[in-house]
């Protein structure tokens, strides 16, 4: 794919998406309830364990693919950390919330994009 064409798509990408948030935060409900909270969840841990595996695996071999799995981990950490934190309900999940993320998702995923940067830096 030439680099112009890609460009544009991206471009478009973001022209769609802006006008579709901003109906989306005009549409949606402000609360809602859910079947299969529990799956989304798992579901997202399991996703974030399996992308700080590769990660970790990816490190030990020197692998071309660790900076991707890197950048997949740290942008799961990010959401799991925006999720936790609008979504937590009373005192207690707000606190907890914040502190996970301050003292393990954040930090974490800037080890995450640090290696990935770094590993893109790399000769060769």
């Amino acid at each position: 794919m030439r680099r112009p064409r890609t460009a544009w798509l991206f471009a478009v990408a973001v022209l769609v998406l802006v006008p579709w948030t901003l109906w989306l935060g005009w549409r949606l409900p402000a609360s809602h309830t859910s079947r299969h909270w529990d799956v989304a969840w798992v579901g997202l841990d399991i996703g974030l364990a399996l992308a700080l595996a590769a990660t970790g695996v990816g490190v030990y071999r020197r692998s071309g693919w660790v900076a991707a799995a890197a950048a997949a981990a740290a942008t799961i950490l990010l959401c799991d950390a925006w999720f936790d934190n609008v979504l937590s309900v009373g005192a207690d999940e707000h606190l907890e919330a914040a502190l996970e993320a301050i003292f393990v998702e954040l930090p974490l995923a800037a080890l995450c994009l640090w290696l990935a940067r770094r590993r893109l830096r790399e000769p060769g």
